[in-house]
């Protein structure tokens, strides 16, 4: 039997390799290191909300369908859905487990895809870390 963060581990980790190599992953790390301060500001149903909002770009697209699969193991319509119309024990419980995942994700977006904190996702639209250089 797995703890809940060895789950996580392993299937965030999964996640991320997809991305890897795609051209959108600097977004997608990006986005993993804002969305818990957005979490802690706005509200879970906020926060995935304003995600949602930015499914034009692939990066935080796959990131809210990844986190979906890793938290509740549905999609993303699923994750949001339950995120804006449960009670206030499953929105608390989804809270805490998001958070959770996304503590695996912020890891791996600095281990495997070389994203720190700081680093914005206008830079990969630019041509990556050095700004095309």
């Amino acid at each position: 039997m797995q703890t809940r963060d060895q789950r996580f581990a392993s299937a965030i980790y999964k996640h991320v390799m997809k991305v890897k190599d795609e051209s959108f992953a600097t977004s997608y790390g990006s986005m993993a290191h804002k969305l818990p301060v957005l979490i802690h500001t706005s509200g879970l149903a906020q926060a995935l909300a304003f995600v949602d909002s930015r499914r034009d770009e692939q990066g935080p697209a796959c990131l809210l369908e990844d986190l979906a699969q890793a938290v509740i193991g549905k999609p993303a319509k699923d994750f949001l859905e339950q995120a804006r119309e449960g009670d206030l024990r499953k929105y608390m419980y989804l809270t805490e487990q998001t958070l959770a995942a996304l503590l695996w994700y912020k890891r791996y977006a600095q281990s495997l895809l070389d994203v720190e904190a700081d680093q914005d996702d206008t830079q990969s639209k630019q041509g990556g870390r050095n700004g095309g250089e």
